[in-house]
């Protein structure tokens, strides 16, 4: 365990950070944990047999498409998000693209232009199979758009 810049707090991951002043142009690979405050223009792919997770602060943009295990959107993305795990979709996401997703959290507020495809995945095996497929970019079996009905 380290911890951050001076303080208690104490942080599992080793994480990468890109800055609010910062923009990376080109496809970032990760294993472990990305903070993007800044800009990224580019793919986010993930180690498919790894817990990595992205983080997209409330100013941070990526323009590109993002495959990884677990994903936290407070800020903007344009193009498609994979994630095999767990998604967080906050109040201030914008999401420009579809969401393939196992389980997805969603704060009222956030907006998803795009549709919302729920991937099933075996609890027994997390990271194999259809999971393991959306992060290396293979077609997923049993995709199938959510439709919201109206409530009465």
């Amino acid at each position: 365990m380290t911890t951050m810049w001076g303080s208690e707090k104490s942080v599992g991951k080793n994480v990468t950070l890109i800055t609010a002043k910062a923009e990376i142009q080109g496809d970032i690979r990760i294993s472990e944990a990305l903070q993007i405050e800044g800009a990224v223009k580019g793919n986010i792919l993930a180690d498919p047999d790894s817990s990595a997770e992205v983080t997209i602060g409330v100013k941070g943009i990526v323009e590109g498409e993002i495959r990884a295990p677990h994903v936290v959107i407070n800020g903007e993305v344009k193009g498609d998000v994979y994630s095999s795990d767990h998604i967080t979709l906050n109040k201030n996401a914008l999401v420009t693209g579809d969401v393939h997703y196992v389980m997805m959290e969603m704060v009222m507020g956030a907006k998803v232009n795009g549709k919302l495809l729920h991937v099933a995945s075996d609890k027994g095996k997390k990271g194999k199979g259809e999971a393991k497929a959306i992060l290396s970019g293979a077609p997923a079996k049993n995709t199938q758009p959510v439709v919201n009905e109206p409530t009465k």
